[in-house]
């Protein structure tokens, strides 16, 4: 596997990647990596190369690392237009994807704003914007950002940026019985929310305190919102980035095509 690590072999079904795509390469960045190349050395983890992407071309992760580093690459550009050209890049290949996204806690709703993009792309004639959420999901905690995102979670309190959101919640400590994504899902079918969606794409610890979206995810609800406007009808699905206990969430609205 050019560029990656091989498994331990005493060690069974280690967690299998293609490109494992890091938002930002500051502080968070930075810590993510560095857990990245322990699981791999673990052989918990295998992947063709990591790359960060990072407008800062001195950023932490481009300061550490080493010359001949074979694993870990850095990007330099804006995440958005990065994303266009690799999601887009990664639709036109098809197949199985198995990369991942690690987000960056701080990062704007960018898995969102790829599918904006994307329809902008299919449909230049239509007008394709965010819409906000009419009613939010009853959480705990919740918040209407300016852009239309709408954030939302079951803490009440400040997590620790390393929280792998465990079966006992370090806070509580008591059972964890809260998911945003089945919530979610109930909300959305309360409130007769239209077929596609929602579309969920959850952001899941897999190991070394490292959580990931999957790409395939990512795909499938483009894949989704382009099969439901196909015949010039209108789209609007709900759209979220969701771990256990943290969310944005936002709806992606599509206009009829004219006649």
């Amino acid at each position: 596997m050019a560029g990656g690590f091989a498994a331990d072999p005493r060690r069974s079904a280690p967690l299998a990647f293609g490109r494992i795509v890091v938002v930002g390469g500051g502080c968070y960045g930075s810590y993510y990596v560095r857990q990245l190349r322990r699981a791999a050395a673990a052989g918990a983890v295998v992947c063709d190369e990591i790359v960060v992407v990072d407008r800062d071309p001195a950023c932490a992760v481009a300061r550490e690392r080493m010359p001949g580093d074979a694993l870990v690459r850095v990007e330099i550009a804006e995440w958005r237009a990065w994303f266009d050209r690799a999601l887009s890049a990664a639709r036109s290949r098809g197949g199985d994807n198995r990369d991942a996204i690690v987000p960056s806690p701080l990062m704007p709703h960018l898995l969102r704003d790829w599918l904006l993009d994307a329809a902008r792309a299919r449909w230049p004639r239509r007008a394709v914007a965010v819409g906000g959420l009419d009613r939010p999901p009853d959480v705990p905690w919740e918040r209407p950002g300016a852009d239309g995102t709408h954030y939302v979670s079951f803490a009440t309190w400040t997590c620790p940026i390393n929280c792998i959101e465990p079966a006992v919640c370090p806070h509580t400590r008591g059972p964890r019985d809260w998911s945003l994504a089945p919530a979610i899902r109930d909300w959305a079918a309360r409130r007769g929310a239209p077929a596609p969606g929602p579309f969920l794409f959850r952001c899941t610890h897999r190991a070394y305190g490292v959580g990931m979206v999957d790409v395939r995810d990512v795909l499938a609800a483009d894949a989704a919102i382009a099969a439901a406007g196909a015949d010039g009808s209108p789209v609007d699905v709900v759209v979220g980035t969701v771990s256990h206990c943290h969310g944005a969430l936002s709806r992606v609205v599509v206009a009829p095509a004219a006649r």
